[in-house]
């Protein structure tokens, strides 16, 4: 019987299948394809086994790429996941003019990425932007991006944070609206604090909506392109590349296909390291010693 289920279902599971056939598992196996082969425009391709791969895990370039990409990374995700903790809280203890906010808030992901890179450099102008020249007026350091790697690298990771809060902050807003209200009056009835409410009630609840976010922002994260190609495209002097934008120089600008797909699946393993290990971390003391 449920043989005969299986197989009267078969047939309208196919379009899913084909589609996940066509569009991911087919151009991974090119991509698998063409990392094995030494390839470019006008040239037939040529087997190589992993020489491609040989060749990018030593070009100093990579690692220069792949350690301003772990930067950004484990900085914004982390700061950016403490900014939309704190939101949630607020916006959960009663703020006024809630729905007002909430739209200020969600706005960035209504906004793409080439108009908010070119609003980000308009108020970051070295010369003439409204937040250098604020900044200046207060006698603040300002943000000298267009010549200073470590500026523009700070400008990318303040960009990427913003376009991207709202993804966490609604993830761990909707966790909180969900916890009871009656356990935080059990928790004051035992005397508990409000430190001691968050840490014994909140945290632990927030925790998986917390390690959900995270895992997906460390994901999209180390794929950054956009943010950092519009912004400062690598430079000054490939100074802020990242591995995203280290893959595009390969396969466009030096039409070397062979490289570029295998930086395309050293990016694809290590993104899947750094979150398998994330989670490890977590499960064995991180947020799970809460409970």
């Amino acid at each position: 019987m449920q043989l005969r289920t299986t197989a009267r279902l078969l047939p309208l599971l196919a379009p899913v299948h084909l589609l996940i056939l066509s569009v991911i598992v087919l151009p991974s196996l090119y991509v698998v394809w063409l990392s094995l082969n030494m390839s470019s425009f006008g040239q037939a391709p040529s087997f190589v086994g992993l020489q491609n791969y040989v060749r990018v895990l030593a070009d100093p370039a990579f690692h220069h790429a792949l350690l301003n990409t772990v930067v950004l990374v484990v900085v914004a995700v982390h700061l950016e996941l403490a900014i939309g903790l704190g939101m949630a809280l607020l916006f959960a203890s009663g703020l006024p003019f809630r729905r007002f906010l909430l739209v200020a808030v969600l706005a960035p992901y209504a906004v793409s990425e080439v108009t908010a890179v070119v609003m980000w450099r308009f108020l970051f102008d070295p010369d003439a932007g409204p937040i250098t020249l604020a900044l200046r007026a207060l006698n603040l350091p300002t943000l000298d991006w267009s010549f200073e790697p470590s500026h523009a690298m700070t400008l990318i990771g303040l960009l990427t944070i913003w376009l991207h809060l709202p993804f966490t902050f609604v993830i761990v807003y909707a966790a909180r609206l969900a916890i009871p209200a009656e356990l935080y009056e059990a928790a004051r009835i035992d005397g508990a604090t409000r430190w001691q409410a968050f840490r014994r009630v909140t945290l632990p609840l927030l925790a998986p909506a917390m390690l959900i976010a995270l895992l997906f922002r460390y994901i999209f994260a180390f794929r950054l392109f956009s943010e950092a190609w519009l912004l400062t495209k690598g430079g000054p002097a490939r100074s802020t590349e990242v591995v995203a934008i280290y893959l595009y120089q390969e396969a466009f600008s030096f039409n070397a296909f062979g490289p570029a797909a295998a930086t395309a699946w050293i990016m694809v393993v290590i993104s899947l390291v750094l979150a398998g290990a994330y989670v490890v971390l977590l499960r064995r003391g991180g947020l799970t010693h809460a409970h």
